[in-house]
C-alpha cells in the first residue's frame, strides 16, 4: 500500500513538526510515566496500550492530563463505574474530548456519594509531581521543577530513541522553513530538540507554555505560517488531534493551505491507524517522518 492517502509531491513552503511520536519515541518515557505515576499513587493503573484510547478521544495533547484521566478512571472503577476503558473514552469523545469531558462522564455515571469519594481521592497535583519525578529523574527535576525529588531514580526522559534521520533534518532546513508545535513544556521540548539536533530556534516553536488551548486549536500553526510567510504548510503528527489542527487551520485561515500528515510511529499503527487518520482528513499517512521527503517538494 502506498504511504500517502491523497497528495503526492505536495509543493510546500514550511514543515512544522510535532515532537513526541514523530521526532522522538516516547513509549518508554512519557507513556511509561503515565502508567507508573497512576500506579504509584493508587496501586492500580491502566495498560500502556490503553493510553491510545484517550489520545483518540481527543483533547489529551498534554500527557499530564492523560495521567489525570487514567487515574480518574481507576478511582471511578473502584467506586462502581461499570464501563470498559474504551467505552469510557468513547463517552469522552462524544462530549468533545479532554479532561472536562472525562469528569462529566464520571459525574453522570456514578451517584453523588460515589463521586464525592472519587474526587476527594483524585489528586492532580500529586500525580503531576510523581509524573515529573519519574520522567525527568532527580537532577532534571531539581533543575526544571525547582524542588527536591522524593523519588531518586534515573529519569525515563533518557529512554527516547530518535525517529528522525540527520539527513532528513538537513534537507528540511535546506529547502523549507521549519517549526515545532508540541504539547511538551518548553524546557522538555528544548531537551528533545537538542537531543536530535533539530535546530529549531525558540521563536519558531509553540509549546505547552506558549498557548493555553493546545491542539487541535489552530492558533500555533497559523501563527507560524504567518511568521514564515508560507502559502502552504505541512504539519506532521502522530495523533488525530495533530491532523485536526491542520484541518482547523484551513478553516480559520483561508489565505493558506495546511496539510496534516500522520505518522505511524506513535500510538496509531497499521491499517487501523491509516483509516483513523484518513477519517479526520489527513493529507497523507507515513510509516515515519523521514518518508515525508518523498511526499513534498519546495514551492
Amino acid at each position: 500500500m502506498p504511504t500517502h492517502l491523497v497528495a503526492r509531491h505536495m509543493k510546500v513552503d514550511a514543515v512544522v513538526l510535532d515532537l513526541d511520536g514523530v521526532v522522538v519515541d516516547v513509549e518508554h518515557s512519557y507513556r511509561r510515566a503515565i502508567v507508573e505515576s497512576i500506579e504509584r499513587l493508587y496501586g492500580e493503573t491502566i495498560e500502556r496500550d490503553d493510553i491510545q484510547f484517550f489520545k483518540d478521544a481527543g483533547g489529551f495533547n498534554n500527557d499530564w492530563e492523560v495521567a489525570y484521566a487514567g487515574a480518574l478512571y481507576v478511582l471511578a472503577s473502584a467506586e462502581g463505574l461499570d464501563l470498559s476503558l474504551d467505552a469510557f473514552t468513547d463517552r469522552i469523545a462524544e462530549r468533545g474530548g479532554g479532561l472536562d469531558a472525562a469528569e462529566a462522564v464520571v459525574r453522570d455515571t456514578l451517584s453523588p456519594n460515589q463521586c464525592e469519594d472519587v474526587f476527594e481521592a483524585w489528586d492532580r497535583d500529586q500525580l503531576r509531581d510523581v509524573f515529573q519525578m519519574l520522567y525527568l529523574g532527580a537532577d532534571l527535576y531539581r533543575d526544571i521543577e525547582g524542588g527536591e525529588p522524593r523519588i531518586v531514580e534515573p529519569g525515563f526522559i533518557h529512554d527516547e530513541p530518535t525517529l528522525i534521520d540527520p539527513e532528513t533534518i538537513d534537507t528540511f532546513h535546506a529547502d523549507y522553513d521549519v517549526g515545532v508545535v508540541t504539547g511538551r513544556p518548553a524546557a522538555e521540548a528544548a531537551i528533545a530538540i537538542e537531543q536530535v539536533g533539530l535546530g529549531v530556534p525558540e521563536a519558531d516553536r509553540f509549546t505547552l507554555d506558549d498557548w493555553e488551548a493546545g491542539k487541535p486549536d489552530p492558533h500555533a500553526l497559523v501563527t507560524l505560517a504567518a511568521k514564515f510567510d508560507a502559502d502552504r504548510v505541512v504539519f506532521v503528527g502522530d495523533t488525530l488531534d495533530d491532523v485536526k489542527t491542520a484541518v482547523n487551520a484551513n478553516e480559520e485561515d483561508d489565505g493558506r493551505v495546511y496539510d496534516g500528515v500522520g505518522v505511524l510511529t506513535g500510538g496509531l499503527s497499521g491499517e487501523d491507524g491509516r483509516a483513523k487518520f484518513a477519517s479526520v482528513g489527513a493529507a497523507g499517512v507515513l510509516d515515519d517522518v523521514n518518508e515525508l521527503l518523498d511526499l513534498i517538494e519546495p514551492r
